[in-house]
């Protein structure tokens, strides 16, 4: 048996051999040469040139790269490359050019396929260059060490490639995302974490790309550096609505970047007053204290609209260094100033489409004929609402206008007929669709409530109980309610709000807040002036989806309000003591007595006139959660 393994195999030794020579690892068979090496160089040229751009292309083509060496047989063209795995259409193509490229210059006789007598080995270096293999490597360490000892150590360590650290380029949107959160923690009072709109809001000054707008052929704006820093765990992403928070390591990587910052800006203020004059053409905004290859940015890109007015004030921010923390925190662009929007009316679909068509259709008509700006759309709560719209120019050559950034005035309508307000209250719509609107974000909720004269005799409900419906609505709830007659009067009175909305907020500078902030009342609120700090719509209209994710708290919050009797401010006064069903099992549990449990809820406080829930439905609850059976 001993004449199976001879000695002559590779990766067999003497024992007898001295120490000087190589091991010899790897197969016992050299593998055969690709019979493909024009497919081969253009392959590798392809990965090299993807890598130098750093596009992850290179992976595909390295897998390409791998399954051509593996496949033994000649390629006459690129098409028959289809049957071998990671060759798709895309790559195929390109070879498929190559080729036709080749022959063009070489002649249609020129060969294409090696010769396997003469050719290197795949697993060769000098037939691939794309990669040192691993035997490779072991084969050239022992010879490193029987050279030199001392030196061995120090090459193989010199050959492990030390992991850069990720250090965003200056006026990136990762650069900006970090120096913005950091410029925030540093603020007395400041609550640690970011919201997304208001992140972007601020970061912009500081960044050279639009948070918002991707520039032309591109689908990428600024914000899509934030995955990276999450990935990189410099960032933290949080909650719904997200929240954006920095890691300690992105803390410390934002305090170098905001050191570095602040030491650009002192140079740059320290020179001299000629250079200052000449104007912001011939400052130098493209320093990195990385080393790494500076980009020109002298002349603006072709990108969204604004980015010139961020590069000016993010001059003037480091002109001014002692109002640079005032400017980061107020920055003219989360602001619309007056001139610069419209108000719109926002009329929901359902309004327009489906049930009776002619009646629906006529209040479009009303509002056409009355002049009023609206606009139909999908609204996840309510039935008529304002925006106040930025207007934007026409880019030159685009078809379409920009999006302009929208802001939703806080006044939202919800429409009832009274043959609506009764299958609503049936069928349990009513009491949610006020507990919906309560929880929108937005301050100022109106029902308009059209009668319908003697159609209301033949309703399911009595007219008494509708009408009592709409005085606790008007009374209990806080809504204001508005009647009208018909569909005319409801036109009428919409173009009557759009009016009065335009006046109100023609002289007024609006900003843009999170939804989170909803519960801050300013001091002209309190005076009856309606807020200049509005939602933008993309986040109102995210807020209110009906079917979205929700937290235990909410599906909580909506079981509670099944209950018959137990309203929405009933409902959120026992989920600030108890926040999920565990807390409340957990109560349960605490108590010593049957008669106890029953009463656990019927102190808690609700409602402005601070009523107490009462021992009724805190027992119907409690038989609820605690009885194993069915309920008596």
């Amino acid at each position: 048996m001993s004449s199976v393994y001879p000695s002559s195999l590779p990766g067999h030794t003497h024992r007898g051999m001295s120490a000087s020579e190589p091991v010899r690892l790897g197969r016992k068979r050299a593998l055969p040469a690709c019979p493909n090496p024009l497919f081969l160089r253009w392959l590798t040229e392809l990965r090299d040139e993807a890598k130098e751009k750093g596009l992850k292309t290179q992976y595909t083509y390295q897998k390409a790269i791998n399954s051509l060496n593996k496949y033994p047989l000649p390629l006459r063209n690129a098409k028959e490359a289809k049957i071998l795995q990671n060759f798709g259409d895309g790559i195929c193509k390109i070879l498929d050019e190559k080729l036709q490229r080749y022959h063009r210059q070489s002649g249609a006789e020129a060969q294409i396929h090696s010769d396997l007598r003469t050719a290197p080995p795949a697993g060769r270096t000098d037939n691939n260059s794309m990669a040192p293999s691993r035997k490779v490597n072991r084969t050239a360490e022992p010879k490193n060490t029987a050279g030199d000892g001392g030196k061995a150590g120090a090459t193989s360590e010199g050959k492990k490639k030390k992991k850069r650290e990720y250090v965003p380029q200056r006026r990136s949107g990762g650069y900006a995302v970090l120096l913005t959160l950091y410029r925030h923690s540093q603020i007395p009072g400041s609550k640690g974490f970011m919201f997304k709109l208001e992140l972007q809001t601020e970061a912009q000054p500081l960044c050279d790309k639009s948070f918002a707008v991707p520039d032309l052929g591109s689908k990428y704006t600024a914000w899509s550096s934030v995955s990276t820093l999450i990935q990189k765990n410099l960032l933290i992403k949080t909650h719904n609505p997200a929240r954006y928070s920095l890691t300690e390591g992105g803390l410390a990587l934002a305090e170098r970047l905001a050191a570095a910052e602040q030491q650009e800006t002192k140079v740059g203020s320290g020179g001299d007053e000629e250079e200052e004059e000449e104007g912001p053409g011939v400052v130098d905004l493209t320093v990195s204290d990385e080393g790494e290859e500076e980009e020109d940015r002298t002349h603006p890109t072709v990108g969204a609209a604004g980015q010139l007015s961020s590069d000016v004030d993010a001059l003037c921010t480091s002109e001014k260094p002692q109002k640079s923390q005032t400017t980061s925190r107020n920055p003219s662009g989360g602001c619309l100033l007056p001139g610069t929007y419209e108000i719109l009316l926002c009329v929901d679909f359902i309004e327009t489409t489906g049930g009776s068509h002619h009646r629906k259709q006529e209040l479009v008509k009303e509002l056409q004929r009355n002049g009023v700006n609206f606009d139909v759309r999908k609204l996840n709560v309510g039935d008529f609402l304002w925006v106040a719209r930025e207007k934007v120019a026409p880019v030159p050559g685009q078809l379409r206008l920009p999006a302009g950034r929208e802001l939703v005035l806080d006044y939202i309508i919800e429409r009832k007929r009274m043959d609506d307000l009764c299958g609503s209250i049936i069928d349990g719509r009513f009491r949610e669709q006020k507990f919906r609107l309560k929880r929108c974000g937005l301050r100022r909720p109106i029902y308009l409530v059209e009668e319908c004269g003697t159609a209301a005799s033949h309703l399911s409900l009595p007219e008494a109980t509708l009408q009592q419906a709409i005085i606790n609505t008007q009374v209990i709830d806080g809504f204001f309610v508005k009647r009208v007659q018909d569909v005319r009067e409801s036109a009428a009175y919409l173009t009557i709000m759009t009016r009065f909305l335009n006046k109100l907020y023609q002289n007024r500078t609006l900003t843009c807040r999170s939804r989170e902030l909803e519960g801050d009342v300013s001091a002209d609120e309190d005076r009856g002036i309606p807020s200049s700090s509005l939602i933008s719509f993309t986040e109102f209209n995210h807020g209110a989806l009906k079917n979205k994710c929700q937290t235990v708290r909410e599906v909580f919050a909506r079981q509670l309000m099944q209950i018959s009797g137990l309203s929405g401010d009933k409902a959120a006064a026992i989920l600030e003591h108890y926040s999920t069903p565990h807390s409340l099992m957990s109560a349960y549990d605490r108590c010593t007595s049957e008669a106890e449990k029953e009463k656990l809820l019927s102190t808690i406080r609700y409602g402005k006139l601070k009523r107490n829930v009462g021992p009724a439905l805190s027992r119907t609850v409690y038989q609820l959660y605690c009885t194993l059976g069915p309920l008596s």
